[in-house]
């Protein structure tokens, strides 16, 4: 028995390792935003590789989901109710951590990729209920969480595309990312996940960064920094491009 153990233990490194990795690359590391800006579509490609040390050749069929989420920030759901003829926010939630851009591409259906409790727990897709702040109304948050998603949906900054990512070869693939005009700036994360036989077998992460350049990105730095000059210099740029038509107008 005890050599039957020492044969098999000697014979372990001797079998084929079997193992792959994600090689993958972003088409552009950063996005400029100036006063043209109408969006812009990204390319994410890669390519699935042997890890150093394997011996076996790579056998599919594979599967890619590929995630980008955009900027997390602190975003606020109301609830408007009419009240004696006036729309009146009367309840609010404070939703923390929340991403202001999410996509999710695949190749195929996500229910023929991997199970449920596999896509929950990477959050794909996202989950329709987004974590509160300490202290609101759990009832509230529940309510308002999935309808603050529904709406994100709505202006095109979720979106699901079980077409979005596509095949060139067993092992090449690609997906395009539609960045809309209104894409919020700052750091987005795409995140890779190779499946096979229903398994997550490997995934790798890339970032890029959507940033406003020009006159843009002063206003932008001026209404955060300077909030009360800006506003003046706002009421007096309004006054004077009225006065101004008036003038012209009036000849």
């Amino acid at each position: 028995m005890v050599r039957l153990l020492l044969a098999l233990l000697l014979a372990l490194p001797a079998l084929p390792a079997m193992a792959e990795r994600l090689v993958t690359q972003v088409s552009q590391d950063s996005v400029s935003i100036t006063s043209s800006f109408a969006g812009q579509t990204l390319t994410l490609f890669g390519t699935i590789e042997p890890d150093p040390g394997a011996t076996q050749p790579l056998t599919g069929p594979y599967h890619v989901v590929v995630t980008i989420t955009g900027p997390l920030q602190n975003r606020i759901a109301r609830r408007k109710t009419n009240v004696f003829g006036i729309w009146l926010n009367t309840s609010q939630v404070e939703f923390v951590n929340f991403p202001s851009f999410y996509q999710v591409l695949s190749d195929a259906r996500l229910s023929e990729i991997t199970n449920p409790i596999t896509l929950a727990e990477k959050s794909i897709p996202l989950l329709k209920q987004p974590e509160a702040r300490q202290g609101e109304s759990w009832y509230d948050a529940l309510v308002f969480g999935p309808q603050l998603v529904r709406l994100m949906q709505d202006n095109g900054m979720f979106r699901l595309n079980e077409s979005g990512v596509t095949f060139r070869s067993n092992t090449f693939y690609f997906a395009q990312v539609a960045l809309p005009s209104d894409a919020p700036p700052g750091s987005y994360l795409a995140h890779t996940y190779l499946f096979r036989d229903g398994e997550l077998i490997a995934d790798r992460s890339e970032g890029f960064s959507v940033r406003t350049i020009g006159f843009e990105r002063f206003l932008g730095q001026a209404s955060r920094q300077q909030p009360l000059l800006y506003g003046l210099v706002c009421v007096m740029l309004a006054l004077f491009t009225g006065w101004l038509g008036g003038v012209v107008f009036r000849r």
